[in-house]
C-alpha cells in the first residue's frame, strides 16, 4: 500500500447547518475506499487528534475529524477552545450528532468513496462514538476508552452529560469497545455492564481491556501511554474496520 496522503484543513456542514472546521486526510492513490470520522477527545482538535486522521488515511481511508469547539471558540487554539466549551457544559449530544453526520456526508460526498463510514472518538470521544453510532447509519464505531457511555459523572463533573443506557437497543453498527484496566470512567465495572448490556440487546461488539493500562493509553505523549497496549489496539481497530468496512 503507498502511504503518501494529503491532508489539511476543510469545511463540512454540522448541525443546524452550521459551517465548521474540520480536519481531513486522504490518500492518493485513487481507487474506492471508505471513511471514518475521528471525534476529537475533551482537549480539542489537537495535534495528536490530527495525526490519528493522516494514521487512518495512510491506512487507506478517507478520515476527517470536525472541529466540536469551533462555534464557541473559532480559531482558537485547541486548549483554549476546550475550556470555553466546558464553561458552558460540553457538547450538546443533539449537536455532536448532527455534526459527525454531516462530517459523514462529507466523507461520502468524496470522488471514489464507497459510502461505507465508520467512526472513532477517544475519551469523551468514544463515549460520543457510542451516541453517534445509536442515531446515525454508520458501518462500524470503535471506542478508544469512552466514559459514562454507563454509570453517572461524579459529583462536580464540568461537564453536563448522562449516560446512553437508554439508546443502546439503539446501535446500528458493530462497535469495538478498548479499555484500561487501571481506568476509573470507565471502570472494568462499568466495561462489564456494558458488554452485558449490549449482549442482552443482542448488538454485535467486541471488547478488550488491556492489563497495566490507564486512561489514554493510546496518547504517545502522555505519562498514560502503554505502548504494547497501543500497539495491540491499532492492529485490533485495523482488523475491526478491515471486517466491518471493506468486507
Amino acid at each position: 500500500m503507498d502511504e503518501a496522503i494529503r491532508a489539511g484543513t476543510v469545511e463540512v456542514v454540522g448541525h443546524g447547518g452550521d459551517r465548521i472546521q474540520a480536519y481531513f486526510a486522504a490518500p492518493l492513490e485513487s481507487e474506492s475506499r471508505p471513511g471514518m470520522v475521528v471525534i476529537h477527545h475533551m482537549p480539542g482538535l489537537d495535534r495528536q487528534t490530527k495525526e490519528t486522521v493522516r494514521r487512518l488515511a495512510a491506512q487507506g481511508y478517507f478520515a476527517v475529524s470536525p472541529n466540536l469547539y469551533w462555534r464557541e471558540a473559532p480559531g482558537a487554539e485547541p486548549d483554549d477552545a476546550a475550556a470555553a466549551v466546558r464553561a458552558r457544559g460540553g457538547v450538546p449530544d443533539e449537536r455532536l450528532v448532527g455534526d459527525v453526520g454531516g462530517a459523514a456526508d462529507f466523507l461520502r460526498a468524496q470522488p471514489l468513496a464507497s459510502g461505507k463510514v465508520g467512526v472513532i472518538g477517544y475519551c469523551s470521544g468514544g463515549r460520543q462514538a457510542v451516541l453517534a453510532a445509536c442515531h446515525l447509519p454508520l458501518q462500524a464505531a470503535v471506542d478508544c476508552y469512552g466514559a459514562f457511555v454507563v454509570g453517572h459523572p461524579p459529583e462536580g463533573f464540568p461537564m453536563a452529560i448522562s449516560n446512553l443506557v437508554g439508546l443502546l437497543p439503539r446501535l446500528r453498527c458493530p462497535l469495538l469497545g478498548l479499555f484500561g484496566e487501571e481506568d476509573q470512567h470507565p471502570s472494568p465495572a462499568e466495561t462489564s455492564e456494558l458488554d452485558s448490556l449490549l449482549t442482552s440487546h443482542a448488538k454485535e461488539h467486541d471488547f478488550r481491556t488491556y492489563p497495566g493500562a490507564g486512561h489514554a493509553f493510546f496518547a504517545v505523549d502522555r505519562p498514560s501511554y502503554r505502548p504494547e497496549a497501543a500497539v495491540d489496539g491499532w492492529g485490533r481497530i485495523f482488523a475491526f474496520l478491515g471486517r466491518t468496512l471493506e468486507g
